[in-house]
């Protein structure tokens, strides 16, 4: 079963390439023009095991705003794509991940319909010069094109890059258990029978 896909999206604002393979080894190809944000997909790619290609071309002279939130509606799209009708996903994940002195929990339903709560409150406004609300803007842009409930809650935590560092891994590790095939999963996890956007 090959559970990869591409999206190219191209606006006025942004020109923007994500490629994934759910079932990959962590490989990670990140060019955003933003340095911070290429350093967290990085991250994600490595603790999700998800492969992950993103070219991404932006409105810089703006801000990142942009080229972030595209880029999260790209990724949230190939995950849906790359998914399918979800046959045999384990559907759920959580993590809670350590960073230092920061611990944050993400708990993620790939049902097929979008919910998003994220309780983490950054100490800083600017991470070197990353917006640290964009943590919040690209997570938000992922769950709602990908159809899925995701619930982010920082427990403790005083240095804004080890916040950010800790919810990027504690989402790689949710979706890694949540895209995980289940050998006792024989057809689409819900009593429902099917995991649609409605």
């Amino acid at each position: 079963m090959n559970r990869s896909a591409t999206i190219n999206r191209q606006t006025k604002e942004t020109s923007i390439a994500v490629s994934v393979d759910l079932d990959g080894t962590g490989q990670a190809d990140i060019s955003t023009g933003i340095g911070f944000f290429d350093h967290m997909l990085q991250l994600f790619a490595g603790h999700s095991l998800v492969d992950l290609s993103v070219k991404a071309q932006g409105d810089l002279h703006v801000d990142s705003h942009h080229t972030v939130e595209d880029t999260g509606r790209a990724l949230g799209q190939a995950i849906a794509k790359s998914l399918g009708d979800s046959r045999g996903i384990r559907r759920y994940g959580s993590a809670t991940i350590p960073m230092d002195e920061s611990l944050v929990t993400v708990a993620i339903d790939l049902g097929g319909r979008f919910a998003f709560y994220f309780s983490v409150d950054f100490p800083v406004p600017t991470i070197g010069s990353f917006d640290a609300q964009l943590v919040e803007v690209f997570w938000e842009s992922v769950a709602a094109t990908a159809g899925a409930n995701f619930h982010g809650l920082l427990h403790c935590g005083r240095n804004g890059h080890h916040i950010a560092e800790a919810v990027f891994k504690a989402s790689a590790r949710a979706f890694r258990q949540a895209v995980e095939i289940d050998p006792r999963q024989k057809g689409v996890p819900s009593t429902k029978g099917t995991l649609t956007q409605n």
